[in-house]
């Protein structure tokens, strides 16, 4: 049972935001530009109390966390000006347009399909500094107030991107900043709480480990509260007998750039005629990148995530495949659905494996780290959804975080 007292201290979060949102709701397109471009200017002008309070919590992270995760937490200057340059691209896209579109119904009515904002929405997210800044940016820009919980080992850096950048950023444009509530406490029963609230937080986002994030969901759902979750991850790479070899060989290593995160590459199918021709290049190229291979048999389901299973990040599973329909049905049976990709040149082979591949993203002589918001839609993401459910899947962005609604009024 979650304490009274964190409960109460995420429930005036909600309130706050709730008491800020209506100004944020109204606010013009500029404010909202001015805003966010202040937000990717800050991050620059004021790097360094950031980068102190990140250099804390990397430091009280050692020897607690994973490498992966460390990289995960760690930010640079090369990283903040990369966050700054995603938000000054948001703040030049265009808003959701609110009328969808209209139709006569008789009788003198018209209905309008309108796009409005959730209002209140809140984010329990991993240890990640930039997903502060990415969900918080997503909900300015498209309308929605805010109550974020991150990870413990991130909550230094947290609050100092909110009390440096984020929340200047709104002030200076005339914004409310209690519209963006930061919860402050590493109590991790802050989360429970988060997704218990469902009149002021009706909405959460949850990222993080697959069994956290299930159980949460499940809490949320017994609360009548709504989640998006971005849960599961492991990228799938499929070499086909028909691939070029030293295509594949890049897309492996352009896979395993960073270990930490969910669209890296998790699992590797190999053709079975090309098994014995591939597998020693691709053993070398994994010993090169530091990344142990698992090989069959496997003493683990074929999809475990690595990236989430602490000291052994820096491992990539490998198993034979028999052609490109049966990796596409690896990758839908064993795997999360998040993301999987073909190298091949039979255009056939190609089709068969698009075809068959029922996840999130699907790839052909491309690496699934690009299945990313900014990187396929220009726009941050606030996470990755793979529900097979209607609605927003993928990369979730400020043009998801909108409700549908129906009006109807005289014809004019």
């Amino acid at each position: 049972m979650t304490p009274p007292g964190t409960l109460e201290e995420v429930a005036a979060a909600g309130r706050r935001a709730r008491t800020a949102h209506p100004r944020l709701a109204a606010t013009s397109p500029a404010a909202v530009v001015e805003a966010l471009a202040a937000m990717s200017r800050l991050l620059v002008e004021r790097s360094d109390p950031v980068l102190e309070a990140n250099r804390r919590d990397v430091a009280a992270a050692q020897g607690v966390l994973g490498d992966a995760l460390i990289d995960r937490l760690r930010l640079d200057p090369a990283r903040l000006a990369r966050m700054a340059g995603q938000i000054e691209t948001l703040a030049g896209l265009p808003d959701v347009e609110p009328l969808v579109g209209s139709r006569r119904l008789g009788g003198g009515l018209v209905v309008a399909e309108r796009r409005r904002p959730v209002g209140v929405i809140g984010a329990n997210y991993e240890a990640r500094p930039n997903v502060t800044v990415d969900v918080a940016s997503q909900l300015v820009k498209s309308r929605n107030a805010g109550v974020l919980r991150t990870g413990g080992a991130a909550l230094g850096s947290a609050a100092a991107l909110l009390d440096e950048v984020i929340g200047p950023a709104l002030s200076g444009a005339g914004l409310d900043p209690g519209v963006l509530q930061l919860i402050r406490t590493p109590d991790r029963e802050a989360a429970r709480a988060l997704v218990s609230l469902p009149r002021l937080v009706p909405l959460v986002i949850l990222r993080g480990s697959g069994e956290t994030t299930a159980a949460l969901a499940a809490e949320a759902a017994a609360h009548g509260v709504r989640t998006l979750a971005h849960a599961d991850g492991g990228g799938v790479l499929y070499v086909d007998a028909a691939a070029d070899r030293r295509r594949a060989l890049g897309l492996i290593e352009r896979s395993l750039d960073r270990l930490g995160v969910c669209n890296r590459l998790n699992l590797l199918l190999v053709a079975e005629p090309l098994w014995d021709e591939l597998l020693p290049a691709a053993l070398e190229r994994l010993e090169a990148l530091g990344v142990r291979p698992s090989l069959p048999p496997h003493d683990h389901p074929l999809g475990h995530e690595w990236a989430l299973d602490g000291g052994n990040e820096a491992t990539v599973t490998i198993a034979p495949a028999g052609d490109a329909l049966d990796a596409a049905r690896v990758a839908n049976e064993e795997t999360s659905g998040i993301a999987a990709a073909i190298v091949t040149e039979d255009h056939e082979a190609a089709a068969a494996f698009l075809s068959a591949y029922g996840g999130t993203g699907a790839f052909w002589n491309a690496t699934t780290r690009l299945l990313d918001g900014f990187e396929l839609l220009a726009a941050p993401e606030t996470g990755i959804n793979v529900d097979h459910v209607p609605g927003p899947r993928g990369p979730v962005t400020y043009r998801d975080l909108h409700l549908r609604q129906y009006v109807v009024t005289p014809e004019m």
